[in-house]
């Protein structure tokens, strides 16, 4: 018989707390919790000690990894949210539904139980809680890339919520909707959305950690636009932030800090931040790959880059921000090597130009080709020989581009001449 179905409680007191606590195995203490949140009595002193033992509760459990047992305890605890303060039974709800989020591969049960919670606060018009279960289902949806789902949720939740003038819940929602529209690629609905929760945010406290979310997704959309100076700083804010709070997004935030020193080709800066005081503390794989791509970047080495995109494909190739920069700065390191290469030919073997550059000759003969169609030097391939054929520019003369300007000025005082005459003549 499960735990949760004990029929013998014990009285919601002190002692039975402290036998829980002393309980040989978390089984034993798990079982004791339990009969003691089945006291019927509802007195202040019970409520309180039944408090305790459901917030003991959830923590043996998520232990555990127990995360069913935790959403049927949701379930169980209903009738017990009827005796209570709605304050302490929103603490109580969003605490084991962020227990449940601590346990690994629970995603789809994260999302089950936020939509069960909705339609429970619905039927009890909690809409306090309600709106900040919506505003976690939301946040669930876009992890698990339901991107269509979540708009939906997330557009009726702002409207309702700016009716009500929730400043820090609508501070929370305008982040998600920024980072949806990130995820959906849409930059300018992105910015705005970003703009709705710092105009929010400063006209109330905001919490260190959600101040430190701000910065993040400035930063990223800065990055985005290649203002990578400003997006930098704005990482070092959320780097400082994250890093007091010793919250785990810390090392998202000096991996970009990191990316942005690259990308403005600052690549030789990245290992006097490394090796900072509050950086050392989050050496890893994750730092590592920034500082391999680094070195790469400082020797213009190709091979080095790809070797690096390799080894930490986790941290870079699957960071969808990080993957996204050094797909450009790959192209860039890739057209400046090639155009150093075919410098000094006419015409050359595009099986010498891929062993010099030590990549793999299709991959070598579709840059080429690409480069010639971008206009970046003037040639053809020619397929056939396997060559790269290398024209000569042809020098435009100055003096036609002037000779066009004048004429085009000479065309205008005619035209303004005219309509003097013509206002004359009337």
């Amino acid at each position: 018989m499960s735990s949760s179905m004990e029929s013998t409680y014990l009285p919601a007191t002190t002692e039975s707390i402290a036998k829980a606590q002393e309980a040989k195995d978390a089984s034993e203490s798990i079982s004791i919790l339990y009969r003691v949140i089945q006291d019927p009595s509802s007195s202040a002193d019970a409520l309180r000690i039944k408090e305790l033992a459901i917030t003991n509760l959830t923590n043996y459990l998520t232990k555990e990894n127990r995360a069913e047992e935790l959403r049927n305890l949701l379930t169980q605890l209903r009738p017990f949210f009827s005796l209570i303060p709605k304050a302490k039974t929103a603490k109580i709800v969003r605490g084991i539904i962020d227990a449940v989020s601590k346990i690994p591969g629970t995603s789809d049960l994260q999302i089950s139980l936020c939509k069960e919670m909705v339609e429970w606060t619905r039927a009890e018009k909690r809409t306090f809680l309600r709106q900040r279960v919506e505003a976690r289902l939301a946040a669930l949806l876009l992890e698990s890339q339901e991107y269509t789902e979540a708009l939906t949720l997330l557009t009726g939740l702002i409207k309702e919520v700016r009716r009500l003038d929730d400043k820090l819940l609508l501070v929370d929602i305008d982040l998600l909707e920024s980072k949806l529209h990130f995820s959906l690629r849409n930059l300018p609905k992105a910015k705005a959305s970003l703009t709705a929760a710092r105009t929010a945010a400063n006209a109330i406290y905001v919490p260190p950690a959600q101040q430190g979310t701000i910065d993040l997704q400035s930063g990223i959309l800065h990055a985005e636009e290649k203002d990578y100076k400003t997006a930098y700083s704005y990482f070092f804010e959320a780097f400082e932030a994250f890093n007091a709070l010793e919250d785990p997004r810390a090392i998202f935030s000096l991996k970009y800090m990191l990316l942005c020193k690259i990308m403005v080709n600052q690549a030789d800066d990245v290992a006097g931040i490394i090796s900072s005081k509050a950086s050392l503390k989050y050496v890893g794989p994750d730092v590592d790959a920034m500082k391999a791509v680094a070195d790469a970047y400082s020797k213009r080495s190709l091979k080095y880059f790809e070797t690096a995109l390799r080894d930490y494909k986790a941290q870079l190739e699957e960071d969808p921000i990080v993957h996204r920069h050094l797909s450009s700065l790959y192209d860039t390191l890739l057209e400046q090597n090639l155009c150093r290469l075919i410098e000094p030919y006419s015409k050359v073997e595009i099986q010498h130009i891929a062993q010099m550059i030590e990549l793999p000759l299709d991959h070598v003969e579709k840059k080429l080709s690409q480069m010639i169609l971008d206009r970046k030097f003037a040639g053809t391939l020619d397929q056939g020989a396997g060559c790269l054929i290398i024209f000569e520019e042809l020098k435009t003369e100055a003096i036609f581009p002037a000779t066009l300007e004048t004429i085009s000025n000479v065309g205008k005082v005619v035209d303004s001449l005219y309509m003097r005459s013509a206002k004359i003549m009337a």
